[in-house]
């Protein structure tokens, strides 16, 4: 069983997944204006579209070729429901494709800013001025428009990077309206869902609580309980806090001290869900375990997978204790999913495995609830406080599953773990006190595999470097280095050098993603 959000009947707009890493952000980007949208994949049937009865369609970039052999393609029938569909990137290409233009490769790819000119102020662009910036990312354009067609916008090296056909039912777009490297993307999107789709905004997440709370009492029989792994961030805390509220005390939680959490991680935890929020918690203490399977891996896949296996063997084994345990709910989330090619069929390249997205619920033996798989990190937070789940809880910054275990570049020892422990609570500890935890999306210090020449105390040293990593993003898929000030970089720096034993030098992260990801493995 998966117990997810569904669509609404009367507004929903779907985006067709032809493997984009940016799929999921454009259904938040379409969520943020008040219009459901859920990722579905690029091949769903015209008929199981007409069911969803949708407002209108966006068809996802997508890292293949349309004239490749075996491209994916969509249903052709789709476009004829009769309602606004816009294709963004390999989108626009599909549909050009499906209508007989012709797309060929690019002679120079297009990848970063361009300047947009506006050659037809359509719907699509109301209010916008005649020329803007946009964010491009392809290979191919279109070389000559389906019959029918007529050109929007261009650019110097791309001549049809807006398109819209004559029966005014297709838009296309060659870059990317969704990304935050495109100023005027939400205004874009805004137009396509209420000037085009003639949508209402009728998306609110306080509708999302009660119907997860009814359709989890529904789902879930009345002589059951549900387990859930703890892990004190966001997501499954404010999981936990959901699940409570609808099932109370048939609501078990399981906190698994794996060995690479954070400085005094577990006790606080503990300290939270049983005085505070009075959930059922069971703490295991499995760090030996975990540490001893880790021993000399180095590869931050295999960490992902020896944890995921082990986590796996000590959570069955003490959800084995629990009577009636016939569930297991996770606090996944939509870009979990993306990042794991978890839509069914999509083309997406797999970027990182992560330890709560498929596997469990096979190995475990238990139905699967995951209120939160189609929810993006924000949309979570607004759960937790209209919950309340305490501030301190719903505002924590992101922590992956494997813990600083990918944090560490490199063999994972207990040495390594307090380097990297000591020199993370510094950093996290002069964040809040400066007033910045809350104004940043991720902070975060990683130990690299490598050593460096300093000098101390007159001596010369050969120790450990540090990066710090803090960035601001409003969706966790693209992200941008913070500018933090410069006194309170070399706070940082001065704190970790002096207190942390072993640690001579400390480096800042300025790059963005894309094209780098967040965290470093």
């Amino acid at each position: 069983m998966g117990i997810h959000l569904t669509a609404k009947d009367n507004e929903t707009v779907p985006v067709l997944d032809f493997g984009s890493q940016y799929a999921m952000l454009i259904a938040r980007r379409l969520r943020e204006a008040q219009v459901y949208s859920q990722v579905v994949p690029h091949d769903i049937s015209a008929g199981q579209l007409r069911r969803i009865n949708p407002k209108g369609l966006v068809l996802s970039g997508g890292p293949g070729n349309v004239y490749a052999e075996n491209a994916p393609q969509c249903d052709p029938a789709i476009f004829e429901l009769g309602i606004p569909i816009l294709g963004i990137c390999y989108g626009l290409q599909v549909a050009c494709s499906t209508f007989n233009g012709t797309v060929h490769p690019s002679k120079d790819r297009e990848y970063g800013r361009r300047n947009l000119r506006i050659r037809s102020h359509d719907e699509l662009f109301h209010g916008l001025d005649e020329e803007m910036t946009v964010w491009m990312s392809h290979g191919d354009r279109i070389e000559v428009l389906p019959e029918g067609f007529e050109t929007l916008a261009s650019t110097d090296t791309c001549p049809h990077a807006a398109v819209k056909d004559e029966q005014g039912l297709f838009w296309g777009l060659q870059f990317h309206p969704e990304v935050t490297h495109t100023p005027a993307g939400n205004n874009i999107l805004h137009n396509f869902l209420y000037r085009i789709c003639r949508c209402k905004g009728e998306w609110e997440m306080s509708s999302f609580i009660g119907n997860s709370i009814e359709k989890i009492k529904r789902e879930v029989s009345s002589d059951s309980r549900v387990v859930l792994g703890l892990s004190g961030g966001v997501d499954s805390s404010v999981a936990a806090v959901l699940l409570h509220r609808a099932i109370g005390k048939r609501l078990h939680c399981i906190y698994v001290d794996n060995g690479v959490m954070r400085a005094n991680e577990t006790v606080e935890v503990e300290k939270k869900f049983r005085e505070h929020l009075h959930i059922n918690l069971r703490v295991i203490d499995a760090s030996g375990k975990f540490l001893d399977n880790l021993q000399g891996v180095t590869d931050p896949e295999e960490k992902r997978k020896i944890i995921g296996r082990t986590f796996i063997d000590v959570f069955k084994d003490a959800a084995e204790d629990i009577e009636n345990a016939k569930y297991l709910a996770q606090g996944t989330l939509y870009p979990d999913v993306i990042e794991s090619a978890g839509i069914s069929t999509g083309p997406a390249s797999v970027i990182k495995t992560h330890h709560n997205v498929g596997g469990l619920p096979a190995e475990l033996g238990f139905d699967l609830i995951e209120p939160f798989r189609f929810l993006f990190k924000d949309e979570v937070r607004k759960v937790g406080e209209a919950l309340g789940v305490p501030h301190e809880v719903v505002w924590r910054h992101p922590f992956p599953g494997p813990g600083l275990s990918v944090r560490i570049l490199g063999e994972v020892t207990r040495e390594r773990l307090r380097v990297l422990r000591e020199a993370d609570r510094i950093l996290l500890d002069e964040l809040v006190a400066s007033g910045y935890y809350d104004h940043v999306g991720q902070a975060f210090a990683v130990l690299l595999p490598l050593r460096s020449v300093g000098v101390m105390g007159d001596e010369r040293t050969y120790d450990h470097v540090i990066a710090i990593r803090v960035v601001e993003t409003e969706d966790f898929m693209t992200a941008d280095w913070a500018r933090l000030p410069g006194d309170l970089l070399a706070a940082i720096s001065n704190r970790i050098i002096n207190c942390v034993q072993g640690v001579n030098r400390v480096v800042y992260d300025i790059s963005s993603k894309p094209p780098a990801t967040i965290e470093w493995e």
